[in-house]
């Protein structure tokens, strides 16, 4: 019969050395998910000398005080460094409350603008059911969403901010309370969080999927990795990727990739997700970056309703192209569009794909919608000529002076038409030539565009205005790496991750409606959301004992801010006075209404 197994055998406290030190270690088991055997890994929460006094270390004073309460210590050990230890490092027990009764003074205007906004995009509420009407989380979610829109600096600096303004919570957050609390954000929260955001969708409603390259100076996250960095740093990166919706104007949904991933191969995933979360009745619109034969039979098997730009050189394309001929100022079978200045076709492309079980599905509704602008073709030939000119000089020249070219991936982008012949080993230039091939396509296409579009009725005209509406979604990326300063991972665990990536999303979800409304209403009184929450930023929270907190006055451009998002301004605080005085303590009878004056003037 096997030994009884002790629960608190995971919580005992023992000596672990280690080169010549000794740590007050636990040895607690995991269950294996793959194998279901148990595996043990220690948990060192300090030192301990020779005296068997026990010196807590990081892990010990960051754990929360119910983790530390569980852990069992020998009785002879002296545990006198754990009774007093610093505020400062007590991430569960924050800093020292406000103290109640005191006078205060702080701002408040900006905060309250986004307030309003929290409550009108409904992201409140939805946080609110994530994280069971617990209210003291939802507020620390939202001050921590507010302050990249409306503080400056990183969250090290939360804690001095929340001194002058009036946050959502009221209790200061340092570094380290921050650190625990974006840790305990989880995966599940996610995705109960982009649920409750897909109910709120309308039918058919128009999604841009793009992603953009964050930067990171280090290197222990899975998904870091060295990419296409979109901002041309040499720096590792993570790719974050975001569904934009077009009608509403504020971000749906969103993922982070390893930063080595192209974004062609992330459209399964970012389907399956969508699925997931439940937005089924949605129209997806992605740029050539997605466009593969791959994706093109996902959209198909999945019947997924979609615009997606095309590459004029895929065979398909090309061959549509040809079929024109040749032709000097225009194609003769595609008609004009007078506004934008380009003419266009439709094709109804007929693509059967295999599906399960060997049965054949058809796409719904696939065209082709091709364009052609004669500008652009005169503009990309010139460029074709420059950069044949420009290859030819800067190759004979390394032939004439018998220099090593550089890697092949180098000389591959930059002599991108011609055919280069070099010695394996010292890679000295032996001979080039003019890949005509590649230069006669790329004349071809030239001045051409297309896109695809799948269960939607669309004109080629319409297809084209609707792709270009996710131009909006390039403000979503400038403004988180501009105005919010979240332009890098600033976080160094996969848990941390996680949890500031939750709070990033709502805090666009906010800023986002921020713009659009300044962006449709006042772009000619302020150029940017800051100078939006710089104007309200004065109005004031003020608070002084045994008397009802009040708030100062809107006046100016601070009235007509709340007129453009219709926002009612607080009771008392509008410009318009409400007429108090009244005749009570005056001697003599009191002076009558002039509406019933006048009714007795007409009787008589």
């Amino acid at each position: 019969m096997s030994r009884p197994v002790d629960p608190e055998s995971g919580y005992r406290i023992k000596i672990h050395k280690n080169k010549g030190h000794c740590y007050a270690s636990t040895q607690p088991s995991v269950l294996d998910p793959d194998s279901g055997k148990k595996k043990y890994h220690r948990i060192h929460w300090g030192t301990v000398d020779e005296n068997k006094k026990f010196h807590p270390g990081s892990r010990y004073l960051l754990a929360p005080a119910s983790e530390r309460a569980q852990l069992i210590f020998p009785n002879d050990w002296d545990l006198s460094e754990t009774k007093d230890l610093p505020e400062s490092i007590q991430p569960v027990e924050q800093a020292s409350p406000v103290t109640e009764s005191q006078d205060e003074n702080r701002l408040y205007g900006d905060i309250w603008l986004l307030e309003q906004i929290a409550d009108a995009t409904g992201i409140r509420q939805d946080l609110m059911t994530v994280f069971d009407n617990d209210s003291d989380k939802v507020n620390t979610i939202l001050t921590l969403a507010y302050f990249p829109l409306s503080g400056k600096g990183s969250y090290s600096h939360l804690e001095a901010w929340q001194r002058i303004a009036k946050t959502p919570y009221d209790e200061p957050l340092n570094s380290v309370f921050i650190t625990r609390f974006t840790q305990n954000i989880t995966e599940q929260d996610r995705m109960s969080l982009l649920k409750l955001r897909a109910k709120r969708l309308h039918k058919e409603e128009m999604c841009a999927v793009d992603s953009t390259s964050r930067s990171a100076y280090g290197d222990k996250l899975a998904d870091i990795h060295k990419g296409r960095n979109k901002e041309h740093l040499p720096l590792e990166q993570t790719l974050e990727v975001v569904v934009y919706t077009l009608s509403s104007h504020m971000p749906v949904y969103y993922r982070t990739f390893p930063g080595n991933v192209p974004d062609s191969r992330t459209l399964n995933t970012i389907l399956l997700d969508l699925d997931q979360a439940g937005f089924h009745d949605i129209v997806l619109i992605t740029d050539r970056g997605y466009e593969t034969i791959r994706n093109l039979e996902m959209y198909i098997d999945r019947g997924q309703r979609m615009i997606m730009a095309a590459k004029v050189g895929q065979q398909l394309i090309l061959k549509k192209i040809r079929a024109f001929g040749k032709f000097s100022g225009r194609p003769d079978d595609m008609e004009i569009e007078p506004h934008e200045r380009f003419y266009y076709k439709q094709y109804d492309i007929d693509y059967p794909i295999k599906g399960e079980d060997d049965s054949v599905k058809k796409s719904d509704r696939l065209k082709l919608n091709l364009y052609f602008d004669p500008h652009q073709r005169d503009n990309e030939n010139i460029e074709i000529d420059i950069a044949l000119k420009s290859q030819q000089d800067a190759l004979e020249d390394i032939l004439q002076k018998g220099l090593p070219l550089d890697d092949d991936e180098t000389i591959k982008n930059a002599y991108s038409y011609f055919t280069l012949e070099y010695d394996p080993q010292t890679r000295v230039l032996l001979k080039y030539t003019r890949n005509d091939k590649k230069i006669e396509k790329a004349r071809e296409t030239s001045g051409f565009f297309a896109n695809f579009t799948q269960g939607l009725n669309f004109t080629p005209v319409e297809a084209n205005c609707h792709y270009h509406l996710r131009d909006e979604q390039e403000k979503y990326f400038y403004m988180m790496k501009g105005l919010m300063k979240s332009d890098r991972q600033r976080n160094w665990s996969e848990s941390g991750k996680t949890g500031r990536l939750f709070i990033l999303f709502v805090s666009q979800v906010i800023g986002c409606y921020l713009q659009y409304i300044r962006k449709s209403k006042m772009s000619d009184t302020f150029k940017t959301n800051a100078d939006v929450l710089d104007e309200m930023r004065t109005i004031r929270y003020v608070e002084h004992p045994d008397t009802d907190a009040f708030i100062t006055p809107f006046v100016g451009k601070q009235v007509s801010i709340c007129e453009a998002f219709g926002f009612k301004i607080p009771e008392g605080c509008a410009p318009e006075y409400a007429l108090r005085k009244t005749n009570q303590g005056k001697r003599g009878r009191p002076r009558k209404d002039k509406e019933v004056v006048k009714e007795e003037s007409e009787a008589v």
